[in-house]
């Protein structure tokens, strides 16, 4: 393997793909010449144990997800987050009622392409986050991906998205997804130098999802609102609106907590807009 690598895919007849991730295993990037040893069982679609989902695309190529169980949380500006903006304000008790899975990883440059046939991505590498998307572009893309695999794909809710990023009813309560170190978590603009980076490549939160800070922006379903007027229980957001929300800040961004937020018109596109997919029970 190439020097630097962090990543492997594994192939062979009758199963399916697996993509082993060295951070997961406490070794981060590899190092030439040296020798690593993996030991593999024959994979099953849904593993109890580490509640993950592998989907089954086309020509050997698979969606990992991991399954986030319902509960409560509070949302927005919460105490650890200092000089919040007015609109991450209220801090409010949100529930959500149902389990789902979202995807460990931003969705890559070689899924979009296998999908949409075309990489629109400003810097491209199969492994990087795809860019220069936007909302309507995502929704097509998920749109044929559902056709393809047969599934219900489709963009995270955002309460569903700061849920997950929080660690979900794993959360130890951390400033950003997974840590308090923002560097820890995320390819920022102190890190990345300018750049997006291979998804899954900093340290994971407590549900094993990567790159909830940083990277790309990612667009939920929802319409931008207030908080004020939002429902309780299983927000979706308002019914219309001017623009999309997006979450978890990007390589050329600064530090973002858990709780920052934006919004987008549906049809702009820029290098930093990307998605996340989740997948419903």
């Amino acid at each position: 393997m190439p020097k630097g690598n962090s990543m492997l895919r594994i192939l062979h007849q009758d199963y399916v793909p697996l993509m082993i991730n060295f951070y997961d295993y406490g070794v981060g990037k590899l190092k030439s010449g040296a020798t690593y040893i993996l030991s593999l069982s024959r994979s099953i679609d849904n593993d109890d144990k580490n509640k993950t989902l592998i989907v089954p695309v086309k020509n050997g190529f698979n969606i990992e997800l991991v399954k986030v169980e319902s509960g409560s949380f509070v949302m927005g500006a919460t105490s650890e987050i200092q000089n919040p903006y007015s609109w991450e304000k209220p801090a409010h008790k949100v529930i959500l009622t149902k389990d789902y899975y979202i995807g460990k990883y931003e969705v890559t440059q070689s899924l979009w392409q296998l999908v949409m046939e075309n990489n629109p991505s400003s810097i491209k590498g199969e492994d990087l986050p795809v860019g220069n998307v936007s909302w309507d572009d995502c929704q097509l893309f998920i749109a044929k991906l559902n056709k393809m695999t047969g599934r219900k794909f489709r963009l995270p809710t955002e309460a569903e998205w700061e849920y997950a990023a929080r660690g979900g009813n794993k959360s130890r309560g951390t400033l950003y997804s997974g840590s308090s170190a923002y560097s820890d978590v995320a390819w920022y603009e102190g890190n990345s130098n300018k750049r997006p980076h291979p998804v899954g490549t900093k340290k994971a939160n407590e549900l094993g999802l990567y790159d909830m800070n940083g990277n790309v922006l990612e667009f939920c379903q929802d319409w931008w609102g207030n908080y004020t007027e939002s429902s309780q229980i299983n927000p979706i957001g308002p019914n219309s609106g001017p623009t999309r929300v997006v979450r978890g800040g990007s390589y050329i961004a600064g530090a973002i907590s858990v709780a920052g937020r934006g919004g987008v018109s549906a049809n702009i596109r820029s290098r930093v807009l990307g998605l996340r997919l989740v997948l419903s029970e």
